[in-house]
């Protein structure tokens, strides 16, 4: 089985709709099974994967994020759009607007983050001066414009370990420090996607406003019914941008993860 594009759905978007010939696989590799959803879109093979589960049953902290890329890799996946559902800290940026973030802070804690471990895996110290593929930025901004969405091309996210919302004096601390969004699961997805050579990027739609710029306490229900809302809006971004994926620019994300191979099985059905 060869695919090369996926698209990693965040809260809110399970259900790879934009796609036709719909067929479930199980991917088997060495640090997990995961299922996925392959399907076409105008004679292109896409995989779909939804991050929490089809119901939502994985906390961000829980999610196998090695199993997941590895899975993308094991079926020959080079590019990767995912989405993710985000609060704001930026004044600019407002509620149902587009972020594609161009770099990221870390702080998650007790998260599997390298393919890179030590032993058999050996020591790789990689490069994450430009995490987020350029490229693909480009493509997603192009149809989000094309679109007349708004959509701001960079951003830092900023990874926390979840599954809690952020205290008010976190959200005054990570302003500080340089970030515009904040999340539960960009990180270590977007690490080990670029020690597998993948491009990435992540379409990160604003669904609130951190803890202390918001007035009113912040709920999951909250983020599910902005998703809900513009679930049509992230469909047709992903419809534009798989549409133009010809049109590409050079980058260098591949020569992360040339070296990097797994064994697994893929099984259909």
């Amino acid at each position: 089985m060869k695919v090369r594009t996926a698209i990693i759905g965040g809260s809110g978007v399970y259900d790879p709709a934009i796609l036709s010939e719909l067929k479930m696989v199980t991917v088997r590799t060495p640090y997990g099974e995961v299922k996925i959803d392959v399907g076409k879109f105008k004679g292109r093979t896409i995989a779909f994967l939804a991050r929490h589960g089809k119901g939502h049953e994985l906390p961000p902290h829980k999610i196998n994020y090695r199993a997941n890329i590895a899975a993308l890799k094991i079926v020959g996946v080079e590019d990767i759009f995912a989405t993710a559902a985000v609060g704001s800290m930026n004044s600019s940026f407002g509620l149902g607007h587009i972020v594609l973030a161009d770099s990221f802070l870390d702080f998650t804690k007790m998260r599997e983050m390298t393919f890179y471990g030590g032993g058999e895996s050996g020591v790789v110290h990689t490069d994450f001066t430009e995490p987020y593929c350029p490229g693909l930025r480009r493509i997603i901004e192009k149809a989000a414009k094309e679109l007349n969405f708004a959509v701001h091309n960079g951003g830092t996210y900023v990874c926390t370990e979840g599954p809690r919302f952020e205290s008010k004096a976190e959200i005054e601390f990570f302003k500080m420090v340089g970030g515009d969004i904040v999340g539960m699961t960009n990180v270590p997805e977007v690490i080990l996607a670029r020690e597998a050579g993948m491009c990435y990027a992540v379409c990160a739609l604003v669904t609130n406003y951190a803890a202390g710029i918001s007035e009113q306490p912040l709920t999951h229900g909250e983020v599910l019914d902005v998703m809900r809302e513009n679930a049509e809006k992230v469909k047709k971004l992903l419809y534009y941008s798989l549409d133009s994926l010809t049109e590409k620019s050079d980058c260098s994300c591949f020569n992360s993860g040339e070296k990097l191979c797994f064994e697994g099985k893929v099984i259909e059905g």
